[in-house]
């Protein structure tokens, strides 16, 4: 039997995979509060999602206590803190930082690193007798769309605030 396929129908099948990539659907929940983070809500502003490393980890608070304290500078993001520890575990790291910036910044979480899989950061990194996935920033600009990543080589190479910066004046220039 042959089958016969139009131009249009190969074009089709051959983007699929392209499109299903697309329409990614980033939804998460906070580990301190009820707030729940949609990125497709978030149209217009940049969203910067810092994946942090499970367990405890002093680079990690560190790297978010920068972003707290700088983040009205850039007006424009909506910064996005994902750890993949349980809610009690995440609470009693986030103990740690400044209640008041918890209260812009909600400490989100990743269930078994569902999202971090599903954005394909690498897995691997020994931590703490444990193989966790490495840090990561992914920018997604004003409409959504993955424009940056970095991904960090051990706990404590991360993307600093000052970079960040520097990209969002970069790629609001385009």
């Amino acid at each position: 039997m042959k089958i016969k396929f139009s131009s249009l129908t190969l074009v089709l099948l051959l983007s699929l995979p392209v499109l299903v990539k697309a329409q990614t659907i980033i939804k998460l929940r906070s580990a301190i509060d009820n707030r729940e983070f949609v990125l497709s809500k978030e149209k217009g502003k940049f969203v910067a999602l810092h994946f942090l490393l499970k367990t405890e980890c002093p680079y990690c608070i560190r790297h978010t206590q920068e972003y707290f304290s700088k983040a009205k500078t850039l007006k424009n993001v909506v910064q996005v803190f994902i750890k993949p520890d349980t809610e009690l575990e995440i609470r009693a790291w986030s103990g740690k930082l400044v209640a008041e910036d918890l209260k812009k910044f909600p400490i989100y979480r990743d269930p078994d690193a569902q999202l971090a899989n599903q954005l394909g950061i690498p897995d691997g990194y020994k931590f703490h007798n444990q193989i966790v996935h490495y840090p990561a920033t992914i920018l997604f600009d004003t409409k959504g769309k993955e424009v940056y990543r970095y991904v960090g080589k051990n706990n404590s190479d991360r993307l600093s605030f000052d970079q960040l910066a520097l990209k969002i004046q970069e790629l609001s220039k385009n």
